[in-house]
């Protein structure tokens, strides 16, 4: 899936609105469950009008035949009040996990869909660990929110509107005083929290950093062991987890001093609402029945004040969480596709024409031209900081060029879709990228709806195919996370027949024998010569023997071709690629 920048707005930034745009497929149960509990929670508040009314009927019977009567009387209609009550909330629950759930999974949809369509760039400077919790943060807190104002928050506000309305009924300054004091506490309320928001949000990050560098730790650990650095990175650990227990305790602080005034407000209150209710029936203005009415509904009340202290605090550490991770993960896409044009090719000629490309304020390529006839087999030659690397991600369109175009096929890659560009170009990694998959999947990932006879195909030219049936599972063995599992050499033939797999018009190897041994360099040369029959091939490599057969050798050096040639010219000239070929030692540049 594409997503171009008019998509980009259809996933709104704020927490409210983005809860709202995943529900809205859902809106149907959303409608169902909210009509239900606000149905349940008015006949819940209707319950202690009954008692009330049976009480002043008990109160005023003249012998127990009556008192029976009002028993059965309000007892009966107490019961069904009570059934209603239980099947509207059940009704609520129901429907609101089918939107709840639903709205989550549409909310993940969304957010992946649109975290994967960010540039290379963005995914080196954070840690994926950390990505993925920005969007449970996002996803999880925003279902929580929802989840909380359902059945938590909104049930008390149908209930203080209940309240208010029997509060009338007795006396109408019961009413109004109680409705003042609502408003004061929720104006403090609201003040504080946004008080508090920026240390909730403080919070939040520091969390994240702490998964985040937890992650890096665990997928790592093979480092840590290897250099004794335990202790270090413990300390370094320990020091995210202090940061973020300190942010907590303060947000946490404030919030309970929030309670605190919250308590402080509902004992004035409900001491001044006991006195009016002295006063009334002192005077005869209320029953029994009502002051029993009044007190319950009263303690409900006192109970709502320090309630909305809760609901503040949990509404703004759940918001805060929610904002937090669409903020980081709703960045504009750095590259984006100008059109839903497909990259057509015929014959897979490359030219770059006067191609400019700036990293970070430092001058890569100025002013690059080079052009690749189709079928042609360059290697890519240069020292560490050459431009070896970036030219590879500027074929990819994984960054966007400072000017200049790079067209394939005479078409500018910047003006086709990203996945069309790539789906031309299959890449041989230095370091293989494999999926905690099976073996079987990782190199299926190279085409889609592939047989088990062309994925053994693959590895057997890859030779791949002896290793993988000495396994315990075959090609059903599972690698582990980034093919940890598997040895250097394997993970790259795995990678290769995966390449070989995807049978593109293009193709770059990246180093794509630096993992292996001599004697298996030599085996899957001859696969690799295979691969790239009639292939337009971009070969990077340090171990400058691999490139003997290459048509054509460009040498690069900051951004520059200092040489262009085959390796008999070259390697017999006076230039730098001679001086490289001469240090060689034991097949691999020295840089």
């Amino acid at each position: 899936m594409n997503i171009s920048k008019k998509n980009e707005s259809e996933i709104p930034k704020t927490p409210i609105k983005f809860l709202l745009s995943i529900s809205k497929p859902h809106r149907t149960w959303a409608f169902l469950s909210f009509g239900s509990m606000v149905a349940a929670q008015v006949i819940g508040i209707g319950s202690y009008y009954v008692i009330a009314s049976f009480i002043d009927a008990f109160n005023v019977a003249q012998d127990k035949s009556l008192q029976l009567e009002a028993m059965k009387y309000w007892g009966l209609i107490y019961l069904g009040i009570f059934i209603s009550e239980r099947l509207l909330w059940r009704l609520s629950g129901f429907s609101g996990i089918r939107w709840l759930v639903d709205a989550s999974a549409t909310g993940y949809q969304k957010l992946y869909t649109y975290v994967v369509q960010h540039s290379q760039s963005y995914f080196s400077n954070r840690f994926a660990g950390s990505i993925s919790n920005k969007a449970s943060n996002a996803v999880d807190g925003g279902t929580r929110l929802l989840e909380r104002a359902v059945w938590g928050w909104m049930p008390e506000f149908v209930s203080l509107f209940a309240t208010l309305v029997v509060f009338w009924t007795v006396h109408w300054l019961l009413a109004v005083a109680t409705l003042v004091i609502v408003a004061i506490i929720f104006v403090i309320n609201a003040k504080f929290s946004k008080y508090r928001r920026p240390h909730v949000i403080a919070y939040a990050a520091a969390s994240s950093k702490l998964r985040g560098n937890g992650v890096d730790l665990l997928t790592n650990v093979s480092a840590v062991r290897q250099y004794a650095r335990s202790q270090y990175e413990l300390d370094r650990l320990t020091d995210a987890i202090n940061d973020r227990a300190t942010k907590d305790k303060k947000q946490w602080f404030l919030g309970e001093w929030l309670m605190v005034l919250n308590t402080c407000i509902g004992i004035v209150f409900i001491g001044g609402v006991l006195y009016a209710l002295y006063v009334l029936f002192q005077s005869d203005s209320i029953s029994v029945g009502t002051v029993i009415l009044v007190v319950t509904l009263l303690g409900r009340i006192g109970f709502m004040f320090t309630f909305l202290g809760n609901m503040l605090n949990g509404f703004v550490r759940m918001y805060g969480e929610c904002e937090e991770g669409l903020a980081e993960i709703l960045l504009p896409h750095e590259i984006v596709d100008v059109s839903g044009e497909a990259l057509k090719i015929e014959t897979a000629t490359i030219e770059w024409q006067n191609v400019s490309f700036d990293y970070e304020g430092v001058t890569v390529f100025k002013d690059f031209n080079l052009t690749i006839p189709s079928g042609e087999r360059i290697g890519l030659v240069g020292h560490s900081g050459a431009g070896k690397t970036t030219f590879v991600s500027l074929l990819l369109r994984q960054h966007e060029l400072s000017g200049g175009v790079i067209k394939i096929a005479n078409q500018d890659i910047a003006s086709v879709t990203q996945d069309s560009l790539r789906e031309a170009v299959a890449v041989v990694p230095q370091e293989p990228l494999l999926f905690h998959r099976s073996i079987r999947e990782n190199i299926a990932y190279g085409k889609v709806g592939v047989s088990d006879t062309e994925i053994e195909a693959a590895a057997k030219k890859a030779q791949a195919h002896d290793f993988i049936m000495s396994l315990p599972s075959g090609y059903d063995t599972m690698v582990g996370e980034r093919g940890v599992k598997l040895s250097g050499g394997q993970k790259q033939r795995v990678a290769i027949a995966r390449a070989i797999l995807k049978d593109a018009p293009i193709l770059v190897l990246d180093e794509a024998t630096s993992a292996l041994d001599s004697e298996s360099e030599v085996a899957i040369q001859k696969a690799l010569e295979e691969l790239m029959e009639g292939k337009t091939v971009i070969a990077v490599a340090h171990r400058l023997s691999t490139l003997r057969k290459m048509d054509r050798i460009i040498v690069l050096e900051n951004g520059e071709i200092i040489e262009n040639g085959t390796h008999e010219e070259l390697s017999n000239g006076d230039g730098v690629y001679q001086k490289l070929w001469e240090h060689q030692a034991g097949g691999f540049l020295q840089d």
